[in-house]
């Protein structure tokens, strides 16, 4: 016969389980809005994983600007801004095209993606998640 503490330990364990085996579901995944900008306004983002795995991804219909140094930026909730890798690297055999990349841990959270001109110093076009995106 089961006491009321081994009932309670027990579905204790229960809730326990399920919530570590649910855990990996729970990773986010949301699109932004489509790019508007001077150069950059085709396509979408996405943001997928949860922590400090997260990911940007561009949409097959993104189109690279047309810019001498185009790079990802991503925005916060309180405005600051975060420079990141550039988006297209010149090599021995062409070009290559960062369309997805990990977002640093120290990025709390993203409003908004755009692509900056480190060149002309000039934002090329930017993509919204729609307002608070907290990731950790």
């Amino acid at each position: 016969m089961m006491t009321s503490y081994t009932r309670a330990f027990s579905a204790a364990l229960m809730v326990l389980a399920t919530l570590t085996l649910t855990a990996p579901a729970m990773a986010q995944s949301r699109t932004s809005t489509p790019f508007a900008g001077p150069k950059a306004n085709t396509g979408t983002v996405s943001l997928s994983g949860s922590g400090a795995s997260r990911t940007l991804t561009l949409s097959d219909d993104f189109t690279a600007p047309d810019a001498p140094d185009p790079h990802w930026q991503i925005v916060d909730a309180k405005g600051h801004t975060y420079l990141l890798q550039k988006l297209t690297v010149k090599g021995l055999i062409g070009e290559k095209q960062h369309r997805s990349i990990a977002v640093p841990s120290y990025v709390a959270d993203i409003v908004k993606v755009q692509f900056w001109c480190a060149y002309a110093e000039v934002v090329l076009g930017e993509a919204s998640f729609g307002g608070r995106n907290s990731t950790h």
